[in-house]
């Protein structure tokens, strides 16, 4: 009988649960600290991301859909169309970019304009 309550006990009050909701916790910490400290983008883009799938991995958990589900490939495609979904709008974001600045950071100038003359 003892055994029964411990195998059906709940995500967030077993070790594993825990553990997973501490990292969480960790890592919203250091994105916080990223934020503050006005780190560069991406330091505080990827601990972003992987703030999103610890929380996401721990919603699977909590509606126990892993034992639902045999074939758990779906977060692969959850987790592969939010990337797609970034990939568009990181896109949009440079082409909005480079239609105000066509000619881009690094802009070239005619030979004699270097010249200087004398």
């Amino acid at each position: 009988m003892q055994t029964l309550k411990q195998k059906h006990r709940p995500f967030c009050f077993s070790v594993k649960g825990q553990v997973k909701m501490l990292r969480l916790a960790l890592t919203v910490t250091s994105m916080a600290f990223f934020i503050i400290a006005q780190a560069p983008e991406p330091y505080i883009v990827i601990t972003g991301f992987e703030v999103a799938v610890i929380f996401f991995f721990i919603i699977l958990y909590m509606l126990r859909l892993d034992r639902l589900i045999d074939c758990l490939f779906w977060p692969l495609l959850v987790f592969g169309l939010l990337a797609a979904v970034c990939c568009i709008a990181d896109g949009a974001l440079i082409y909005r970019k480079l239609l105000f600045n066509p000619s881009g950071p690094y802009q070239k100038k005619p030979i004699h304009d270097k010249i200087v003359l004398q």
